[in-house]
C-alpha cells in the first residue's frame, strides 16, 4: 500500500487550503500524489441528462466513466448498506501501482499518520492530545498547550509543511 498520510482538523481549520497548495509542491518535488477527501454531504459530479449520468441512474452498482483525461469510477451503494465509508475500502480503490504517496482529508479517527490542523483563534481543542497518530502540528500562530515534542509547522508557509512531508516519506 502507498504511504499515506491524513490532515486532521475542525471544519474550518484549513485543510482543504492547505492541501490545494501542498499538492502542486509535492508533484513539483516528483511525486505522484493521490487524494482521498471524505465528505459528510452527498455529491453528484455527473450532469443530469448527460449519457453517463443516465446510465449510472439506470441502476448500475458501479460504473466508469472512461475519456482520454480522466476516469470516474462511481460506487452506489443500497440504502440498507448505508454506513459511512471505510477508509481502507476506500484506499483499496487506488491504483497504487502509480502513486508514491497518498492525502487523506477526513477520516480524522482513523489510525493514519497524521498532521493537525490548528487555529488557536477558533477556540477548538487540540486532537493530538487524543490522538497518538497525529505526527505534526501545523498551525497559523505560536502555540501553547500543544505536545513539545511534535514539529510545529507554519500553515501559512505550504513549502514547509511540503517539505515536512517529503522527509516523512523517505523513512517510510
Amino acid at each position: 500500500m502507498t504511504p499515506t498520510i491524513g490532515f486532521a482538523g475542525f471544519s474550518g481549520s484549513g485543510k482543504t487550503t492547505l492541501l490545494e497548495q501542498l499538492i502542486p509542491l509535492l508533484r513539483q518535488s516528483g511525486l505522484k500524489v493521490g487524494l482521498l477527501k471524505h465528505s459528510h454531504h452527498t455529491i453528484e459530479p455527473d450532469k443530469p441528462g448527460k449519457d453517463s449520468y443516465r446510465l449510472r441512474h439506470a441502476g448500475c452498482n458501479q460504473t466508469l466513466l472512461a475519456t482520454k483525461q480522466r476516469h470516474m469510477l462511481y460506487f452506489e451503494y443500497p440504502e440498507e448498506d448505508r454506513d459511512e465509508p471505510e477508509l481502507m475500502e476506500c484506499l483499496k480503490q487506488f491504483d497504487h501501482s502509480k502513486l508514491d504517496l497518498v492525502l487523506v482529508e477526513g477520516f480524522r479517527d482513523q489510525p493514519i499518520p497524521k498532521i493537525e490542523i490548528h487555529r488557536p483563534s477558533y477556540g477548538k481543542p487540540f486532537l493530538h492530545q487524543q490522538d497518538q497518530h497525529i505526527i505534526a502540528i501545523a498551525s497559523d500562530e505560536a502555540l501553547t498547550g500543544a505536545e513539545p515534542k511534535l514539529p510545529l509547522l507554519d500553515l501559512n508557509q505550504p513549502e514547509q509543511v511540503a517539505q515536512f512531508i517529503i522527509n516523512w516519506l523517505q523513512t517510510q
